[in-house]
């Protein structure tokens, strides 16, 4: 019978959306099941194959699932705020959300076209108002909120201000900007303006000056995952270091909590390591230097106290504050014009860099409050102002990237840890040996010194003990457009939050999407963007006289914020009154598996644990952590095609030709090869681009052979195999079944189009088993237990893929089962009907129409999986190979119930081996039961 697929796809796709099959319920009491893929953001050139990957992998799950009595979430939303569309606005005048609304639906083409079972009704978009009221909501709750270390939790601010009525600053354990002290007296007589002003320091949303990535092309504030070698990520522009006032999350508070959550959660090892280190706990020693003949003083914070005594130099970071001020003239303009060539690196840049060293003096010395001994102080551009203190004291003789500077600088190395090698030549880093040269430490191991150092710090009344973490607090603000507007107005240069019922605070249509022309962001054009206070709303940006009405704020949120809750919103999305009714939190709890890239791990995924852990805290959800077990699904890499055109002229020479000329390789549209070979049709390349309207071609036996090789998928290398052509093809359910049969999930793996004529074989062998040539039949005969075996060693094969997302082999085990049943021209309806249910996660397509051919009224998505029965793969028979004296000699057929004694006896006494004995007596005989015989005669 012939395999229909175009017209199966579309039936069973029509038909899912008009019975809003996947819709799932809150009202029910079945356990719940969350399955969740990583926010998409609808970029305009739509989805390629490698996109679906992850998609596909958890619809097969979410269908399973089901299939187990689960009731499960399986949602699907844009993250469709974002730098493209602005960029394409900027150029062409069309406002975002037109391109948003375009880029929207042509993704939502083709995911129904690949048949996926999500939830449509649910769906989430962070650009609607509806949707980003409520990121704003929780804004606002984070810049009324604090961060207790007593309770390790955030609170509401009006503990704190309690707190300050009472106490003033005295027993206050908080996460703050700057350490104050002030008593309850003084914080009552403060001004109102003095009060706001204290209160920004502890906020967990606050305003401060920053350092940045300026990026002046795009005119906007990059986060350090957006720029990539000192250029912005998307177009390439140069990114400057600038200190901006910006809005920032207080991220930092949740730092160990951040880092002990990791222990809870079902994520691959790399990702956790990533996160481990981007926070970046270490504990130490803040020691506090006095810099000769200044008041200032150098404060550092150090991992290894123990070898203050080898502290010979110092090194600011070129941001660091002191650096104006103890710089001496003489050295001003090199430590000047350091700082501006500094400026055009990212922190991110400057981290990974280890190998070059650079600095410039400041002319000053600090003075080592230990030894007493004068210190240099430089700057260098591998001090960062936002880890520690933005200055360290270098200890060259154990530290290897001090002992490149020393080196460099001709800076005094001085041996403070007991080993055998020359530390003049390398540094010797370990903790393994004990001090010298160290004073009152001589002789102490690393622990020991470590204490005893910290214990004389304190003392001295210099520093204290302490523990450090590496991540900074995240940038909240851009100075974009195609963002979420901060719900903030401003009165007397204080900012103050728009009362909650204002919200949302929509976007305003602007004449342009640039900068002003002071420099003001985009929002700065919008005619209609002041708060009236009185009236609370929002009116004529003219109307501002900073007494009843006042500027907004002007920066816009990050690409980040709406992805830190969105799948919150999926539990309650249509609601109006909150962001999640809490009883439907509390039902939903975590996203049981959530699937998406790896390149997420210091973004996305830190800032939704830790807005996910700040609504805990506040009270409007139950759980800690926002997603429980997560899996990074690998790329699939496309087949670059490659022309080569000899230097200085327009021919292109085949590819086994191309070594006898000076060529260049250029990239050719997969599309312009001839059907799947590397022949290149030369006609349509000629027709492709109007420079290679006159090419000519020298051929290899009459053909243009192309290079071929395996590349990211990408638009830019031309190799974007569409998955709208695969479905027409060769059908959804072969590209779903083909891209899990390439692979593990995890690994990235080459797409090579001609592979799908194998899945499509299978696919036709499948729909023929229930055919007699045009004939649907099915037999209502009991089958026998050979067809029974075959049914359930898949049911046990396939749970346990599933089960451990090993996708791939469940496609291999299909077609070997397929082949089974067809070689024993199995019809019957007790194999075949659990058969459709078992395919029907990953072919969804054609075993609805089985199911429904079967006799069936309702959809399959809901059968129970069948239970395996194990006593059906118990062996009647077991074929033993019989060796004699290690040669295989023949095989003898015996009831798998029988003892090894039995077996031996059965063997002994069989025709074929009196034959071999003749007469003689083994003298070893060895029983594998239900494996093999050995004898040794």
């Amino acid at each position: 019978m012939f395999y229909d697929h175009q017209q199966i796809e579309k039936k069973w796709q029509k038909y899912w959306e008009e019975n809003q099959t996947y819709k799932t319920s809150n009202n029910t009491d079945k356990p719940k099941f969350y399955v969740l893929d990583m926010f998409p953001y609808p970029s305009g050139a739509g989805l390629h194959v490698g996109h679906p990957l992850g998609y596909i992998a958890s619809d097969i799950y979410a269908r399973y699932k089901r299939h187990q009595g689960f009731n499960v979430l399986h949602p699907v939303g844009y993250d469709s705020f974002g730098l493209p569309a602005e960029q394409y606005a900027i150029q062409t005048g069309q406002h975002p959300a037109v391109t948003t609304e375009q880029n929207i639906n042509r993704y939502e083409e083709q995911l129904r076209k690949i048949g996926f079972s999500f939830d449509w009704s649910r769906e989430v978009r962070t650009s609607d108002a509806s949707y980003y009221k409520w990121t704003q909501w929780i804004f606002i709750q984070l810049y009324h909120s604090w961060y207790n270390k007593n309770t390790d939790k955030a609170e509401s601010i009006d503990a704190l201000i309690q707190h300050f009525e009472e106490k003033g600053t005295e027993g206050l354990h908080a996460n703050q900007n700057d350490e104050l002290n002030f008593t309850a007296e003084e914080w009552k007589t403060a001004s109102d303006i003095d009060k706001e002003d204290i209160l920004l320091n502890y906020r967990l949303a606050y305003r401060a000056e920053t350092t940045v990535n300026w990026c002046p092309a795009l005119g906007t504030v990059l986060a350090n995952d957006e720029v990539k070698d000192g250029k912005s990520e998307r177009g390439g522009f140069p990114v400057f270091q600038k200190k901006m006032m910006q809005w920032s999350m207080r991220i930092s508070a949740y730092s160990e909590r951040l880092l002990q959550g990791l222990n809870t959660l079902d994520w691959p090892q790399p990702l956790k390591d990533s996160q481990e280190y981007w926070i970046g706990k270490s504990q130490g020693a803040q020691v506090q230097f006095q810099v000769e003949s200044h008041d200032e003083i150098v404060e550092v914070f150090t991992t290894r106290p123990d070898t203050i005594f080898g502290a010979t130099f110092m090194v600011l970071a070129p941001e660091n504050p002191l650096v104006e001020t103890i710089t001496i003239d003489a050295q001003k303009v090199e430590v000047d014009t350091y700082i501006e060539e500094t400026s055009k690196k990212t922190e991110r840049d400057r981290m990974s860099d280890v190998k070059n060293v650079s600095g410039a003096f400041t002319g000053s010395y600090a003075i080592n409050p230990f030894s007493n001994e004068k210190m240099p102080i430089y700057i260098s551009d591998y001090v960062l102002m936002g880890y520690g203190t933005g200055a360290v004291m270098a200890v060259p003789a154990h530290d290897e990237r001090d002992h490149r500077f020393a080196k460099k600088f001709n800076l005094e190395i001085k041996k403070v840890v007991e080993t055998e090698e020359d530390i003049q030549e390398k540094s010797f880093d370990s903790k393994d040996s004990v001090c010298v040269n160290s004073d009152f430490l001589n002789g102490l191991s690393y622990n020991d010194a470590k204490s005893k150092i910290i214990s004389e710090i304190e003392t001295k009344e210099i520093g204290h003990g302490t523990t450090n973490y590496r991540q900074r607090d995240a940038i909240f603000s851009r100075q974009r457009y195609w963002g979420e507007p901060v719900p903030i107005y401003y009165k007397d240069g204080m900012p103050y939050t728009l009362p909650t019922s204002a919200l949302p605070l929509e976007l305003p249509e602007v004449q342009k999407y640039l900068p002003t022309e002071d420099g003001d962001p985009p929002l700065g054009n919008a005619k209609e963007f002041a708060w009236d206070e009185a009236n609370q709303k929002v009116v004529a940006t003219d109307l501002v006289d900073d007494k009843t009405i006042f500027p907004l704020e002007l920066s816009t949120m990050p690409g980040w914020a709406g992805s830190s809750w969105y799948f919150l919103r999926y539990m309650d999305p249509q609601n109006d009154g909150e962001f999640c009714a809490k009883d439907l939190s509390d039902y939903w709890g975590q996203v049981d598996l959530y699937i998406g890239g790896s390149e997420h791990a210091t973004g996305h995924l830190l800032y939704s644990r830790f807005w996910n852990m700040f609504l805990k805290d506040r009270g409007y959800i139950n759980h800690d952590e926002p997603f429980q077990k997560l899996i990074n699904q690998g790329m699939i890499l496309g087949m670059s095609a490659f022309v080569y055109r000899i230097d200085g002229t327009n021919q292109y020479v085949s590819k086994n030709l191309a070594g006898n000329y000076q060529t260049q390789q250029i990239h050719v549209d997969v599309s312009l090869l001839i059907g799947t070979s590397d022949e290149l049709n030369t006609e349509a390349f000629k027709a492709w681009r109007p420079d290679y309207a006159h090419a000519e071609f020298i051929l290899e036996d009459g053909k243009y052979i192309t290079g071929r090789e395996v590349e990211k998928m990408s638009k830019s290398k031309y190799n974007v195999v569409n998955p709208d052509d695969i479905c027409e093809e060769y059908g959804a359910d072969g590209l779903r079944l083909y891209e899990m049969f390439l692979g593990p999930l995890e690994q990235s793996k080459p797409w090579n189009t001609q592979g799908l004529s194998g899945v499509y074989g299978f696919l036709k062998k499948f729909w023929n088993l229930y055919f007699n040539g045009e004939t649907f039949e099915v037999s209502e005969e009991e089958p026998t237990k050979e067809e029974y075996k075959v049914l359930h060693t898949l049911i046990k094969k396939v749970v346990y893929d599933i089960e451990n997302f090993s996708f791939n082999t469940s496609v291999s085990s299909f077609m070997i089962a397929v082949n089974e049943l067809q070689k024993i021209k199995c019809n019957k309806r007790n194999i075949l009907e659990p058969l459709a249910v078992i395919i029907s996660p990953y072919a969804p397509h054609i075993c609805e129409e089985l199911w429904n051919l079967l006799g069936h009224d309702t959809s399959i998505e809901f059968e129970r999986f069948p239970t395996l029965n194990e006593d059906y793969l118990v062996e009647d028979e077991i074929h033993y190979p019989v060796s004699v004296n290690g040669k295989m000699k023949f095989k003898i057929s015996l009831s798998a119930q029988l003892s090894a004694k039995e077996v031996e006896d059965l063997v002994i006494s069989s025709d074929k081996m009196q034959q071999i004995l003749e007469g003689k007596t083994p003298e070893k005989i060895i029983v594998v039961p239900h494996r093999i015989v050995n004898i040794v005669i």
